[in-house]
């Protein structure tokens, strides 16, 4: 496969929230002995970094931010299986999970000096790495655009409002997955309408749909394209 212009394969899988990004990237990138980097996992760093400065939603300023994050030392750092996010050198896994921080990231995500400082940041720790699968909402069309595969991977709202819902370890009935999927089909019209970065499949990309896919099959599939170039 070819290279991006820093000499790593890079696999590339955008997709609206919820459609399984970040677990099927994971899986395509052990199947293929790649490493796997999640670039969410710096907008949710700086959601983190913002809230914990007092910084709540619809008053984030991009430049405080941008500036505490980076003295903090937010960073990825390679971990066993891809990259881990650290803050304040410690492994921030499961403090940028919190309902707290994917309340808010959105907004923080759709700042433009933060998306450049996450971007740059992201281009940073790919070098030297062989193959990385990188998952996002912008990665085909911004982040890596000579990607050697380009996937743009998507399930009906309702298949995603089950997926989360049971994610959450909650139950998935039907009152509960229409409730779900309204989010997500509002989120997805946020995404896609947002001037910066807006949510959209590369030209190039193929598309994935995992509506009627078991996670195993739609791993497979991408696996595959993968091979195939």
């Amino acid at each position: 496969m070819t290279t991006d212009r820093n000499g790593a394969v890079v696999i590339a899988i955008d997709g609206p929230a919820a459609s399984g990004k970040s677990s099927t990237a994971q899986a395509v990138a052990r199947a293929l002995g790649y490493a796997h980097l999640d670039s969410g996992a710096l907008y949710r760093g700086l959601t983190l970094v913002a809230l914990e400065a007092g910084q709540g939603s619809g008053r984030f300023d991009a430049a405080v931010a941008l500036a505490e994050a980076a003295r903090r030392g937010l960073e990825l750092r390679p971990g066993e299986a891809g990259f881990d996010l650290h803050l304040d050198g410690r492994i921030a896994e499961d403090r940028i999970r919190s309902a707290e921080v994917t309340a808010n990231v959105s907004e923080v995500s759709a700042l433009a000096p933060l998306r450049d400082w996450v971007n740059s940041r992201l281009r940073q720790v790919t070098r030297g790495v062989g193959g990385v699968v990188v998952d996002g909402r912008d990665i085909g069309t911004v982040v890596f655009p000579e990607a050697a595969l380009k996937v743009f991977l998507s399930a009906s709202p309702r298949a995603r409002a089950a997926r989360r819902l049971r994610q959450r370890g909650e139950a998935a009935d039907a009152a509960r997955v229409e409730e779900e999927a309204a989010r997500l089909e509002a989120r997805d019209r946020l995404d896609a309408s947002r001037p910066v970065a807006p949510l959209r499949a590369a030209p190039d990309a193929v598309l994935v749909d995992g509506t009627d896919l078991t996670f195993e099959d739609q791993v497979a599939r991408i696996v595959a394209l993968a091979r195939g170039r």
